[in-house]
């Protein structure tokens, strides 16, 4: 696979590839740690040191070209309709990223992020691509593969998608493994608007998930706090606390967000805009975990809904001469 493009951002890099039908976007970044990604009660600075890849090491990969689910918040869909990415793009697309730095040939936690571009519930390799993932990189490189999904209700095999991706979580990766539901509201009309009538009602999500018990780490709730209704007693229904956890994030400043004046209330990279939130589902049950990005996350164009292919560049970057390797 060649890289095509490739732009140093503050916290890493994002690449444009060759596929088997034209160009696909990934990351490859570096990450502040868990005392930082997590709420600490602490601004995150602009500039902050990164831990060692030796350390942690975040690929972030396209399992489409593009994505057909038009969610309003989202830059993707401006870059064309999802046709699914082979096996071997996504497979390309992981060594594309270990390639970018040899001096590092083991790391504690590889963490592999379904995300860039797609719906990775449409395309059925990405189940191939985990487990390609446990038997070629994981005695080198311990991974941690994640399915980030809307849960979109015209796929008629999501049920046997997410059914398989869970045996993989819990069988193949020991529970190491992870699955992200983007929630964002509990009130459905604001779901309907944000998810443009594609992704399914959390009844519909809970009916789906009965049977469900995670292994090892839970699944996901993500809200991405933009003024939307989150409602505790409403999640309740649907969702065990002692199976689910839920994520709160500030809503990224991709284009789309910015033109509709989508954002997070106050300064997102403060623990404030964040905390009646958390405090009312953690009264609920529910583990919460704060993601507080830094601006430069946002500046650089590596946050969820961003897509340098839909012709928006990072604010803060170095262009970098591609590849030659195929």
């Amino acid at each position: 696979m060649k890289i095509l493009q490739r732009f140093r951002v503050p916290t890493g890099d994002i690449l444009i590839v060759s596929g088997a039908h034209g160009r696909l976007e990934m990351l490859s970044l570096g990450d502040y740690g868990q005392a930082v990604n997590l709420n600490a009660g602490k601004p995150v600075p602009d500039g902050l040191p990164i831990m060692p890849l030796s350390e942690k090491w975040v690929i972030t990969i396209s399992s489409q070209y593009g994505c057909s689910m038009g969610c309003e918040f989202c830059d993707v869909p401006q870059v064309g309709p999802g046709l699914n990415a082979t096996f071997s793009d996504l497979t390309g697309q992981i060594l594309c990223g270990l390639q970018l730095h040899p001096e590092i040939t083991t790391t504690k936690r590889l963490n592999i992020h379904f995300a860039r571009m797609g719906e990775p519930t449409w395309n059925p390799a990405v189940l191939d691509c985990a487990k390609w993932l446990k038997s070629h990189i994981d005695h080198e490189f311990r991974t941690h593969p994640v399915v980030s999904t809307m849960m979109p209700r015209r796929n008629e095999w999501l049920k046997t998608f997410i059914h398989a991706w869970m045996r993989i979580k819990n069988r193949v990766f020991g529970g190491n493994a992870g699955l992200q539901l983007s929630i964002n509201s509990t009130d459905e009309d604001q779901r309907r608007r944000m998810f443009n009538h594609q992704a399914l009602r959390l009844s519909e999500i809970a009916e789906l998930m009965e049977g469900i018990v995670p292994t090892g780490r839970k699944i996901t709730l993500n809200f991405a706090l933009a003024g939307y209704d989150i409602d505790p007693e409403i999640l309740l229904r649907y969702f065990r606390p002692e199976w689910y956890v839920c994520k709160l994030t500030p809503m990224h400043q991709t284009a789309r967000c910015m033109e509709s004046g989508i954002k997070t209330e106050g300064d997102y990279t403060c623990p404030e805009p964040y905390e009646g939130v958390a405090s009312r589902l953690r009264e609920a049950g529910y583990d919460v975990l704060v993601f507080i990005a830094s601006r430069d996350e946002d500046a650089g164009r590596i946050t969820c809904g961003n897509a340098i292919l839909s012709g928006t560049l990072p604010h803060k970057f170095e262009s970098l001469p591609g590849s030659e390797e195929d």
